[in-house]
């Protein structure tokens, strides 16, 4: 599975950005894609995640700001990212969660895109 982000960029805070993420290879056996970013200074952490039939998880820093969809048929992950302040400046990371035929998990990362907040 090969992961391609984008939509980073600089914006100011109130304002939003989209972030998308399109996956190719044998995408077929995503079971979860997730967004991940790591701030300056910070661990990486979650930001959110959405399984396969839909299910999603966000960190309690960006629910109600943010929005992670999932299109099947174009095999992209979006990020809707609203409300942005500088605390969610940071490299974002797309991530894919694969489970094959004997149940074995793999991940897969996507190079980072930069989300740049000022204030």
């Amino acid at each position: 599975v090969q992961l391609q982000a984008s939509g980073g960029g600089l914006v100011q805070a109130g304002g939003s950005l989209r972030l998308t993420c399109t996956a190719s290879g044998s995408i077929g056996s995503i079971a979860v894609m997730s967004w991940y970013r790591r701030g300056p200074g910070k661990r990486r952490e979650l930001a959110a995640n959405i399984t396969s039939s839909g299910n999603t998880n966000y960190a309690d820093s960006v629910k109600g700001r943010f929005t992670i969809s999932r299109n099947n048929a174009k095999n992209t992950v979006n990020l809707q990212m609203n409300s942005l302040s500088p605390e969610d400046t940071g490299v974002y990371y797309c991530h894919a969660l694969t489970v094959d035929s004997d149940f074995d998990l793999t991940d897969y990362w996507g190079r980072g895109t930069l989300v740049t907040v000022s204030s």
